[in-house]
């Protein structure tokens, strides 16, 4: 990301009011990712990192893993900082060309299509709850295994069981643990990773 004067005055500003937390320094730099895009503190309390997660998904941005998004709104939303980083690879779910389906909805059906491709890959579920539904079967049946999914869904339907399926699974993950989120929520987390990871590797892969 490009930063001006603006971000950096805003991200004091969050720092100042944003309290004590028991987050770890590259914990918070993707919390306060998340409070900048959407200027809503509640998220502090609401993001759940599993063990390893951001670890897992700086070494596989590094490696330049295929990244598995739902909507196209995550897609534009991390380009930029994908592109001029690591440069790997980003699908989209509800673009990627699937017969009809009438019990799966789009997004469900094409990311479903997309992780049997990309078993390892990145997995990005920012609005479309159907499509975390979907990667958990295909986890919980052992047919992908995933470097890092982040899922941000908002939702009222049986999301928190979908959330809580995946934790339990012992994938590298990071969820918004309420039913609140949305692709931007997504992008922000994505992004703020991105930035971790290119401070971590950026040097090796210019070499």
């Amino acid at each position: 990301m490009e930063w001006h004067v603006t971000d950096a005055q805003s991200l004091a500003i969050i720092d100042s009011e944003i309290g004590d937390h028991v987050f770890s320094p590259a914990e918070y730099e993707i919390v306060r990712r998340v409070i900048y895009a959407t200027a809503d503190f509640e998220y502090k309390s609401l993001i759940r990192f599993s063990e390893h997660a951001l670890q897992a998904g700086a070494a596989a941005l590094a490696a330049r893993s295929t990244i598995v998004v739902d909507v196209p709104l995550v897609q534009v939303g991390i380009s930029y900082d994908i592109q001029n980083t690591f440069a790997n690879a980003v699908y989209c779910s509800f673009e990627t060309p699937t017969r009809p389906q009438k019990e799966k909805t789009r997004a469900a059906w094409g990311i479903e299509t997309l992780a049997q491709r990309y078993r390892e890959g990145i997995f990005i579920v920012g609005q479309a709850q159907t499509a975390l539904t979907a990667i958990v079967d295909l986890i919980e049946a052992e047919e992908i295994r995933p470097a890092l999914v982040i899922a941000t869904p908002v939702g009222f339907v049986d999301v928190d069981i979908a959330k809580e399926r995946l934790q339990e699974s012992l994938v590298p993950n990071i969820i918004i643990d309420s039913r609140k989120g949305n692709a931007v929520v997504a992008a922000a987390i994505v992004n703020g990773l991105v930035d971790l990871a290119w401070q971590a590797y950026g040097q090796d892969q210019n070499r």
